[in-house]
């Protein structure tokens, strides 16, 4: 982790950033246009990571157990961001000797005087929401971002009576309303220097070090009055955790100065202005995983060999770091999906992961994912989507609480929400994910590697067998309809919302990410089936380990009563393919292709005309799989990447695999490959306009973007087909009839195809990126909200292990 300042049993470490991006060599400094970041671990090996955009706003994201943050803004003298450089080559690093607080600081510095302000201290949802609104470009004095379900608690309590009142405030750790709002606002104060003050905040013992020059080659903390430090620092709302910034310089060269809620510092003799910046919490931290336990044995070989190739360190440099982000991402109680938005447990992220990372993870690795879905899980075995910690439970909670003292006879349900007011809460609203669980879990189950007494002691743990098989049950109930009575409108739909949309309840969870469809093609046609055939695995497995779980009637005791009525259920499922064939005549294609490229602005309807004018228009039948159905049943007809996803859950032949991701190599805009880029998520062409202006809207799932994820799954699906057809195999196990032995050009020249596009965009290892057209070329640019880190675009890692395989 870098050298140590003081002896191995200090409690302070300078460090280098883990990771740093954009990184000479492998990345695009124009693409990251002006961004800059670093990520380290601190002290109990959780990450930290500091970003500087290019309005000048700094963001601290420290993914803990609270996912806290810390941002502020920098401006110049005259109001424009200022030109930010890192001040130091790394970090220090420090844990407080009772464990109760962590710290990391680092340099900055500008080439003068800066103004600091739009300080804002808590939840990293809330920082996010706040740059999604852009309110880094207002006045570095506005007032503090509000969070109104907090304004409104507070004219709840207020409005109590004498007692009751007490009773709320109390919960709440205050006296009065005025003290709970003055926890809205971070509290800010000069101490010209004393570089010892933070006994004041809490009695934390908060170490003030100089200037922080040398950071990265020694560390000075003796105390001295040549530091003046400017402290930030605010409880969060409950009053139960603190965050700490602390603004530190050297006297003899600048000068500080606090006015309301914006700092000042200036270099009186002029030239570059330097200051550190010091982060304090006293939250949980997260139990790191190494790289050993993430990792299994063949994967560790793999590593080892690319970094003893030292004809090519460019690919080793990229691997570290894969790996590195891993470690960062992977911690005992979950792994999280991304950093800096998404430093949270989200359940569909993790269980795809596992499905893609399965070549490479160590054996014990799926339980961490297995644990932490059933943790979380729903009394009626629905998967958690995505949790809110710290800040962000407090607005949630503080919802709740608002909603149940509105009617104003509820108070007493409402103080128990008071009561604890940072509890976890969970999102349930996503449907795929609970059809993903049983088909990590049956893997995993299925396992030879794993011994049956570690398995048996697994599900014994924490209620894990119960929930398993709640979660089961609601997977039996829900492909019930269909399995009776297979039509569209019985397919597993999506919920709908207040407004009488359907909610987008599956990967592509932006508002238009199904165009708009009730039935999503990956969670009927993909999950739904596999998910039956992985409760037939499990029921298999569990009678092999002697374990016999209470089943509560319902479909799924009919399951485990009789087999056949399972395998009947599966059947019918793996039809659900038919309902979103669609087929396109070569003359309606054209047809539609005209209308979409005639709707497109001047310079992308050139720049598409002509590639279709080099690669030609479709001279057979079309035919792709739909990414939704409508409310009806009847296919929205826009070509997507989601097929390839059945690579990684079957063994498949050469044409099929040839017939599912077909389209997606397709030249855009006839399907969705685009040279130097990738393929594109999605391809609206052969939908109405109504499709088209919803994409160009919200572009997050649309014809313009690239998805990692997409990308990493189309590779790993090819390479699994490639060994399958080279070895005539359906898994590593089972050997199938030698009609199955099959020329695998193909499917290489497709691999090949899309590894020299993503590579060519300089972003394949981005979470997902897009593109513009500017004099007639096309110039990929990265996604202005793509993770730095993300969860997902690691599972490159096994990408690459599987293609050196072959």
């Amino acid at each position: 982790m870098g050298t140590s300042s003081r002896p191995s049993h200090s409690l302070i470490d300078t460090v280098p950033p883990y990771l740093a991006f954009p990184e000479p060599g492998l990345d695009d400094p124009a693409a990251y246009e002006g961004y800059q970041t670093r990520v380290y671990q601190d002290a109990g090996g959780n990450a930290f990571q500091v970003y500087v955009k290019s309005t000048g706003r700094v963001v601290n994201l420290w993914a803990d157990a609270a996912n806290e943050s810390v941002g502020f803004s920098v401006r110049d003298s005259s109001g424009k961001p200022a030109e930010l450089a890192w001040g130091s080559s790394g970090s220090v690093v420090e844990r407080s000797p009772a464990g109760r607080t962590r710290s990391v600081a680092y340099g900055l510095e500008a080439p003068s005087m800066v103004r600091i302000g739009l300080f804002l201290l808590g939840s990293m949802r809330v920082e996010r929401d706040f740059g999604y609104g852009e309110r880094d470009s207002l006045p570095l004095d506005a007032p503090a971002f509000s969070q109104h379900e907090l304004l409104e608690l507070i004219e709840h309590i207020a409005k109590l009576k004498g007692a009751e009142r007490a009773r709320h405030l109390a919960l709440l750790g205050v006296k009065s309303a005025e003290e709970l709002r003055a926890r809205l606002v971070p509290r800010i104060e000069l101490n010209r220097s004393s570089p010892l003050s933070a006994p004041r905040r809490g009695g934390q013992g908060v170490r003030t070090d100089s200037a922080m020059r040398g950071v990265g080659q020694g560390v000075r903390t003796e105390s001295t009055d040549t530091t003046w430090v400017v402290e930030v620092d605010q409880p969060s709302f409950d009053g139960k955790t603190h965050l700490w910034l602390s603004l530190q310089g050297d006297t003899r060269e600048t000068v500080p100065a606090v006015s309301g809620n914006v700092v000042t510092i200036r270099r009186p003799a002029g030239g570059a202005v330097r200051w550190s910046v010091r982060v304090t919490t006293d939250a949980a931290a997260l139990t790191p995983l190494t790289r050993k336990e993430i990792f299994n044995d063949d994967f560790d070989t793999f590593a080892a060999r690319v970094r003893a190739d030292t004809a090519h360190p460019l690919r080793w440099r990229r691997l570290e770091r894969e790996i590195r982000g891993a470690e960062l991402l992977s911690y005992r109680e979950k792994l999280m999906a991304g950093l800096p938005n998404f430093a949270t447990y989200f359940g569909r992220d993790m269980l795809m992961t596992a499905l893609l990372m399965q070549p490479v993870w160590a054996p014990a690795m799926p339980e961490h994912v297995i644990a932490s879905a059933l943790r979380k899980l729903s009394p009626d075995g629905d998967v958690s989507h995505e949790e809110a910690l710290g800040g962000q439970a407090i607005r949630e909670n503080a919802a709740e609480y608002n909603r149940l003292m509105a009617g104003g006879r509820q108070v007493a349900r409402a103080r128990a929400v008071l009561s604890d007011l940072q509890a976890t809460r969970e999102n349930y609203i996503m449907v795929d994910d609970d059809f993903q669980l049983p088909v990590v879990a049956a893997r995993y189950l299925a396992d030879p590697r794993v011994p049956a007494d570690r398995k048996r002691a697994f599900l014994r743990e924490g209620h894990r067998l119960e929930r398993l098989m709640a979660n089961l049950a609601l997977v039996a109930r829900r492909t019930a309809p269909y399995a009776r009575e297979p039509v569209a409108t019985n397919l597993v739909s999506f919920p709908r919302a207040s407004d009488g949309h359907w909610i987008s309840a599956s990967w592509r969870d932006s508002r238009v990410g199904y165009a708009g469809g009730r039935y999503a093609l990956d969670v009927n046609a993909i999950w739904a089936p596999h998910a039956l055939e992985g409760i037939a695995t499990i029921l298999d497995a569990l009678k092999g380990l002697g374990l016999a779980p209470e089943i509560h009637g319902g479909p799924l005791a009919a399951f485990a009563r009789d087999r056949a009525t399972l395998e009947r259920a599966v059947a019918a499922w793996k039809g659900a393919e038919r309902h979103f064939r669609v087929s396109l005549t070569p003359d309606e294609v054209t047809k539609r292709l005209a209308a979409r490229l005639a709707w497109l602005p001047a310079a992308e309807r050139e720049y598409w005309e002509g590639v279709l004018r080099r690669e030609g228009s479709a001279r057979d039948t079309l035919r792709f799989l739909a990414l939704s159905l409508d409310g009806a049943g009847r296919p929205i007809p826009i070509v997507n990447t989601d097929p390839a996803m059945a690579l990684l859950l079957d063994s498949l032949g050469r044409d099929r695999t040839i017939e599912l991701v077909g389209p997606a190599l397709l030249p855009y805009p006839l399907g969705l490959f685009v040279d130097d880029l990738g393929p594109v998520t999605a391809n609206d062409a052969y939908a109405g306009r109504d499709a088209w202006e919803a994409f160009r809207r919200d572009a997050y799932h649309s014809p313009t973007v690239v998805w990692g994820r997409d990308v990493n799954v189309l590779l790993a699906g090819l390479a699994r087909a490639m060994r399958n057809a080279k070895f005539g195999m359906r898994n590593d196990s089972a050997v199938v009839d030698s009609a199955f032995r099959i020329p695998h050009s193909a499917l290489s020249s497709a691999l090949d195809r899309i590894l020299t596009a993503v590579d060519r965009s300089g972003l394949r290892h981005a979470e997902l990126w897009s593109y513009t057209i500017e004099n007639g070329r096309l110039v990929p640019s990265r996604y202005g909200t793509s993770s730095d880190v993300q969860l997902w675009s690691l599972t490159d890692l096994a990408v690459q292990y599987l293609l050196n395989l072959h």
